[in-house]
């Protein structure tokens, strides 16, 4: 973002859409990608979502990350496309920069709802490629609505469709817990997942964000980020604690390192 924190990304608004998206994830002078931090708002208060979201954005969150389960395809009920529309108005830094919203789609089937989130004023959509009948279709109708489409896999899912789609896509999430719940701890074999991905995004020659969501936390990002992650969705790491911006800030210092 233009004035992010040290290691944030760089956002820019989108011509006519109104919505925020990410740069160039590797600058040419140096070796080290732009990591960006995700909170998810799976873990904030309920009850207090809009200053939850304006406090965690002021304590230096590059994206907004929506964790939507159907209690189909995960066995859990958070949120639909009215909580989005709802807090989009919230997601911008104080001088007025839109802060992306990262949706994660845990539902089947995928199109209408990615429609709808879209609508809502996401920015990004990803979803899960068994979710959806015609994955090819769902990324081009996800891209049509003006959004950034990603692919979402499970722990034990493979890769292979990422063979015949890793060219239309703009986001890969990895995921090192099973979805459907948060609070969950790192499943490590993840780690190789993630450094297999690595290899296809940069052997494809795309600028694809790389994405882990699952028991991320201060003490092991700096790992994630050493196989290939550039982009970390946190939950109750940092919305179980008090002051969100030095719990961002740590995240940062390891990823420094």
């Amino acid at each position: 973002m233009l004035t992010a924190s040290p290691g944030a990304g760089v956002t820019k608004t989108w011509r006519g859409s109104g919505r925020a998206t990410c740069c160039d994830n590797l600058s040419m002078s140096t070796s080290k990608p732009t990591y960006r931090i995700a909170p998810s708002i799976l873990a904030a208060d309920f009850a207090r979502l809009g200053d939850e979201l304006q406090a965690v954005v002021a304590g230096g969150a590059d994206w907004i990350h929506f964790d939507v389960m159907d209690n189909h395809y995960v066995p859990n009920l958070t949120f639909g496309p009215m909580i989005c529309q709802a807090l989009k108005p919230h997601a911008k830094k104080a001088d007025g920069t839109p802060v992306p919203i990262d949706v994660h789609l845990m539902v089947q089937p995928v199109d209408a709802l990615a429609a709808a989130f879209a609508d809502a004023g996401a920015d990004l959509i990803s979803f899960h490629p068994d979710a959806s009948g015609h994955v090819h279709r769902s990324v081009q109708a996800i891209k049509a609505k003006g959004c950034k489409a990603g692919l979402v896999f499970n722990p034990a899912a493979t890769l292979d469709v990422l063979d015949w789609v890793i060219d239309d896509i703009d986001l890969i999430l990895i995921m090192s817990v099973n979805p459907g719940f948060g609070g969950q701890g790192f499943i490590d074999s993840a780690l190789r997942k993630i450094e297999a991905v690595r290899k296809r995004i940069d052997a494809s020659g795309k600028d694809i964000r790389l994405e882990v969501d699952g028991g991320i936390k201060t003490d092991n990002i700096a790992r994630v980020a050493a196989a290939g992650a550039d982009t970390f969705v946190a939950g109750s790491a940092i919305f179980g604690k008090p002051d969100y911006k030095t719990v961002i800030d740590a995240m940062r210092v390891e990823l420094a390192k």
